[in-house]
């Protein structure tokens, strides 16, 4: 089968011929419909060679959603020819993270070598893959899974994000999306069908802020030097309730914490790097900063039925899999106008 794999470090990710792979015991082999592209492949293949620890070659591809094609000895409850999504942040299934659906938190998955598919284990970007419990994969029925690939991160990781801080957005509250691409356009969404918050959305692009003002930004800034003063003059001083930072670099984190409200959420999803003060004098009281990590596979279950409803949807490109380098080149270049899907 074709396969898209990161084979070199600092190499650009080859189309490759390799074995279509057999179930074994308690295995499912799905045939793969549409997987996404992410920054998070973007990241791990700038990493350096020390740096570096996800074994080589990679099969890229997080985001998957397929066909049932065959099923591993023992495995009961799916249907040849079914459509599902992979739910990628894989645990072990039986500690108490996992127990309550969290495997994204599960305790034991670096210990028992668990890694998420693309990302340590074969992804989907292939012809077919194997996902090691039937319990990993959600039936979505007759969406399209090339509209809908991407939701299994790029929806779960903003939705995830955001309902820890539903409590907080009450009618006159304020939410910053801070980066509105693949992820936060959708957190935008999200953000509008789940709370009655006043949405601000920050970007370098114009593409991008045209775009976050089309799936429903009350109000779009640039994200420069000045956005934090912008907000605070929108809010009246107040600041803004929950900041959800897609990009989580240090000029980014700054305007996050300089724009926050007293019992404010500071929310760092993007996989930047750099450092806040701390400390009851350091920021706003009673302020927080947080750093979730994907979602449980009961938020995939409610992401899903959002998109089921009419609530969220992802803005894609589709690129068949000879040509998903191009893709990630794209990607690396943020030229693309929401997520790039690979369709085998």
């Amino acid at each position: 089968m074709k396969a898209l794999q990161y084979r070199q470090i600092g190499v650009e990710p080859e189309v490759v011929e390799i074995e279509t792979p057999e179930p074994g015991p308690g295995q499912v082999r799905i045939r793969v419909t549409a997987a996404g592209a992410c920054h998070s492949d973007s990241f791990i293949m700038g990493l350096t060679e020390e740096q570096y620890i996800y074994g080589l070659p990679l099969t890229l591809g997080h985001e998957g959603v397929g066909v049932v094609d065959k099923l591993g000895a023992g495995v009961t409850g799916l249907e040849l020819g079914e459509s599902v999504a992979v739910y990628g942040p894989q645990g072990c299934g039986r500690c108490y993270h996992c127990a309550q659906g969290e495997e994204n938190y599960c305790e034991r998955a670096a210990e028992l070598g668990i890694a998420p598919p693309g990302l340590g284990a074969p992804g989907s970007m292939a012809e077919f893959m194997l996902v090691p419990d039937a319990r990993h994969l959600l039936p979505i029925g007759d969406l399209d899974p090339v509209a809908n690939v991407a939701l299994t991160d790029a929806g779960l990781t903003p939705y995830h994000a955001i309902k820890q801080s539903l409590p907080k957005l009450v009618p006159g509250s304020t939410a910053v999306v801070i980066g509105a691409g693949g992820l936060g356009h959708v957190a935008i969404q999200l953000l509008r069908a789940l709370t009655p918050a006043m949405v601000v959305a920050l970007d370098v692009s114009v593409d991008k802020l045209k775009l976050a003002t089309e799936v429903g930004a009350h109000h779009v800034f640039p994200s420069d030097a000045e956005s934090a003063e912008r907000v605070k003059e929108l809010t009246g001083g107040k600041g803004a309730t929950a900041v959800f930072d897609f990009v989580a670099n240090q000029p980014t984190l700054d305007a996050g914490h300089a724009m926050i409200s007293v019992e404010g959420d500071q929310v760092l999803v993007g996989v930047g790097a750099g450092t806040l003060p701390s400390g009851v004098l350091a920021g706003p009281f009673d302020s927080t900063v947080r750093a979730p990590y994907w979602g449980s596979r009961s938020e995939l279950f409610e992401v899903y039925e959002l998109a089921r409803a009419g609530l969220v949807h992802v803005e894609t490109e589709v690129f068949s899999l000879d040509e998903a380098p191009e893709a990630y080149r794209r990607l690396h270049d943020g030229t693309l106008r929401g997520r790039a899907v690979v369709v085998p």
